[in-house]
């Protein structure tokens, strides 16, 4: 029979001991495990949400010198931020982030309150970033349940339920508040511990270690030969496909950029102008002129794809040459100026472009 995980049974009770003995021999040494700062917990949780460990690391670092507290953060240019983060996708996350820095700052005294509650209602803070801050910043005894949590917990319960369902991860929660120890020292490695087995051992794609798992000599999915089945999620729906035109358009030694809407994709960041559709030259040539723009020569084509979490984009790119001031919402930006932009990381081939062809210019090279 399928195991539901809305039970009291206090499944996870046997697991805490040897999973924190696992943890003190086998965790990974990352910089903000070396911490009990709120904020530095606080930017690392955020930094890896939807992002893999090895990304966030130079990542962490690099943000930690610009924005060493949370008053700097708070107080910091939108536009230096965005630049920051640039890469790491998701930038409603620094931008809530900073709301959530200038409410600490302004309410708290630039101090992170030590209470659950009052860490949920600070801006991109859900259940999960709020336990862990909860947790391993101040000993609070407050589950952190994340995605290699749900696995692991379904997996030692032989849990069947739909673990996107807000019930099940309820549940989940609430078996994990059972099974946390009751000491300062292991409530902060607690959640940390759990985690860490479902991104190491309990792994999300292949097949799990089970001889390596302190929790497989009671595991009930291993006992009973469901593991691959769990966990239990409704499949992934198909990723809308777009096609868009990139102009990399260049005069005078400077590259044309516009800004994005306030909503939406990549609300306001700065990008290449595009188009709908995959443009031959001939149309292409028709947005130039609709532009109010002359083509003086074509230079290159560049073709590049970039898959965002529900869509993804197909692009064609063309390197050109014009003259005339183009649509008011048309930056001309230099070098200097692009460096300073927050361009996403779906431009990423036309950026690297774009700084090597106003490098030449300034090197006397032509465009």
């Amino acid at each position: 029979m399928k195991q539901t995980i809305l039970t009291t049974e206090k499944i996870l009770a046997p697991l805490t001991g040897p999973l924190l003995a696992w943890y003190r021999k086998n965790a990974r040494d990352l910089p903000w495990r070396r911490t009990d700062d709120p904020y530095r917990i606080w930017v690392s949780e955020i930094m890896l949400q939807q992002t893999r460990v090895a990304a966030v690391l130079d990542y962490y670092t690099r943000f930690l010198e610009n924005f060493p507290t949370v008053e700097a953060l708070a107080a910091a240019p939108e536009e230096l931020l965005l630049k920051r983060w640039e890469g790491l996708g998701y930038y409603s996350r620094a931008r809530n982030l900073q709301k959530a820095a200038k409410l600490v700052t302004q309410r708290h005294g630039g101090r992170f309150p030590p209470d659950y509650a009052a860490l949920l209602a600070l801006p991109g803070i859900g259940e999960y970033t709020a336990g862990a801050i909860a947790s391993s910043a101040f000993s609070l005894r407050e589950p952190a349940v994340d995605g290699n949590v749900l696995r692991v917990v379904t997996r030692i319960t032989d849990c069947h339920d739909d673990i996107t369902a807000p019930r099940t991860k309820q549940a989940v929660r609430a078996q994990v508040a059972e099974a946390m120890p009751e000491t300062a020292a292991e409530i902060r490695v607690y959640n940390q511990a759990v985690m860490e087995l479902g991104a190491t051992v309990c792994v999300p794609n292949g097949a799990p270690k089970c001889a390596l798992c302190p929790a497989e000599p009671f595991c009930l999915a291993r006992q009973r030969g469901t593991i691959a089945q769990l966990p239990v999620k409704p499949p992934k729906k198909e990723r809308r496909r777009e096609e868009r035109t990139v102009f990399l358009l260049l005069r005078e030694g400077r590259v044309a950029l516009r800004r994005r809407g306030e909503t939406g994709l990549l609300a306001g960041l700065w990008e290449f102008p595009n188009a709908e559709g995959i443009l031959d030259e001939a149309a292409a040539a028709s947005v130039l002129t609709a532009w109010g723009l002359e083509l003086r020569a074509w230079e290159k084509q560049l073709s590049a794809k970039h898959i965002f979490t529900h869509v993804e984009w197909q692009m064609t790119g063309y390197s050109l040459r014009v003259a005339g001031a183009g649509p008011a919402n048309i930056l001309w930006a230099d070098a200097e100026t692009l460096e300073r932009c927050a361009v996403p990381s779906a431009f990423a081939k036309y950026y690297a472009e774009a700084k090597k062809l106003l490098s030449a210019e300034r090197s006397g090279g032509s465009l």
